[in-house]
């Protein structure tokens, strides 16, 4: 079979709303694109092809998406316009329902883009692609070698979810737990390297379920280092799959980042199992003692909802305290809004939403209490730094531990530095030799 003929002078654009995971899969599409011959522009400008890879955690997510296509669509009128990723997938029935998209597809086959968008370029003729049952697809393999980002690389290594949180669509738009090959993981970030990138993100939909041929998450960190990139940082984890011998792997590891985001959503028990989430706080506290006990400087972050169907003043006060006991480094803190099509949509007991930002403000400032305590506690000491963007002025750094950092002048590369002092939630240090 002859290879698909490669396209000249057509341009396409990319938007990409959600996550670290889509973003990295919109790269994918495009890195395939590019391949075929279609030249990359901005989203804003003149396309003949539109790509909007949507995201449909919340209700707001699945009304940006659609709002993204009619932009593209009043851009050029004549485009080729295509609605992917989570919303068709969870969705399709309200996908399909979108004029302005030509081709809607979910979340598998996004390598086959080239392919649609060539059809419908020829043919004229609308295409929906969106499979159905995706419970049990294998790991759809993706090859990146660039990001936007100039030193930090996210390399996806997990897709699926099967948690069915009460709260969260996320298992209907990506189906089973599924993982890539180790070794993909090593050529991916060895390629990375190559081209510049001094740390591997590694990212997946529910990051701690890794398991591939009895290799586990900390396997894939391992695998990461071992293709010599510099610093290996793991996004988003949830806390039941993460073991005593996983971390322990994870702290000896050389250029693993201290930094660990763990999901909480809420520190009430009762909440937790109205979530259906599988642990409860004092499971949780325990996880953070022992990540704390094998690497004392580790930062914790987090996320936490507030305001589920429900949650009383009391449980709320239950949250805080423990936020408050845990003493996070940074925390994502948001407001239940309900979600269409889970458990928790139907529960009793809504929280009014003035009480929810009440209740989210309250929150932020307990959290931002431990943060600062920590940043004070970082004042005089060590670090490493990775430099990221420079203003003019200063270039802003992150640490190990995932701590911004501002340093004086254009730096690039990994820094040795030592905190200077803390100034308006950043940290500032000064290089060292």
């Amino acid at each position: 079979m002859s290879p698909p003929k490669r396209r000249t002078g057509v341009k396409a654009a990319y938007a990409t709303l959600g996550c670290k995971v889509s973003q990295y899969e919109t790269q994918a599409m495009r890195t395939a694109m590019e391949e075929r011959g279609f030249e990359t522009v901005p989203f804003s400008s003149a396309a003949d092809v539109y790509v909007i890879n949507s995201c449909t955690v919340t209700s707001t997510g699945d009304k940006k998406s659609r709002q993204m296509v009619h932009r593209a669509r009043r851009t050029n009128p004549d485009a080729a316009v295509v609605l992917c990723g989570c919303f068709p997938q969870a969705s399709p029935e309200k996908a399909e329902e979108e004029k302005c998209a030509d081709i809607i597809c979910g979340t598998a086959d996004r390598l086959k883009l080239p392919d649609m968008v060539e059809k419908f370029l020829s043919e004229r003729e609308r295409i929906v692609r969106v499979k159905k049952d995706i419970r049990h697809e294998s790991y759809e393999p993706m090859r990146v070698d660039r990001l936007d980002e100039h030193t930090r690389a996210y390399i996806k290594i997990e897709d699926g979810c099967d948690r069915f949180c009460s709260y969260c669509l996320v298992p209907f738009a990506r189906g089973n737990v599924r993982s890539r090959p180790i070794d993909d993981i090593k050529r991916e970030a060895a390629e990375l390297f190559k081209n510049g990138y001094l740390e591997a993100v590694l990212i997946g939909i529910n990051l701690s379920a890794y398991s591939w041929d009895g290799h586990d998450l900390a396997d894939a960190v391992q695998a990461a280092a071992d293709s010599g990139i510099p610093r290996i940082r793991l996004g988003s984890l949830e806390p039941d799959l993460l073991t005593e011998k996983m971390l322990s792997q994870l702290a000896g590891i050389p250029g693993f980042c201290r930094q660990f985001h763990i999901s909480l959503q809420s520190g009430s028990d009762s909440v937790l199992r109205r979530m259906n989430r599988k642990y409860s706080s004092e499971e949780y506290a325990a996880l953070t003692e022992k990540i704390r006990v094998l690497m004392p400087d580790a930062a914790i972050t987090t996320d936490i909802m507030v305001g589920f169907p429900g949650e009383t003043e009391e449980e709320f006060g239950e949250t805080a305290a423990f936020a408050e006991k845990i003493g996070f480094a940074s925390a994502h803190i948001f407001v239940y809004s309900p979600r269409p099509g889970t458990a928790a949509a139907s529960m009793a007991g809504r929280v009014p939403p003035e009480i929810g930002k009440r209740r989210s403000r309250k929150l932020s400032e307990t959290v931002e209490k431990s943060a600062e305590r920590r940043r004070k506690w970082l004042v005089g000491r060590f670090a490493t730094v990775l430099a990221l963007d420079f203003d003019g002025e200063n270039t802003l750094c992150i640490a190990e531990d995932g701590t911004e950092t501002l340093v004086k002048g254009k730096q690039n590369g990994i820094l040795y530095v030592k905190y200077t002092e803390e100034k308006g939630g950043n940290m500032v240090a000064e290089r060292t030799e």
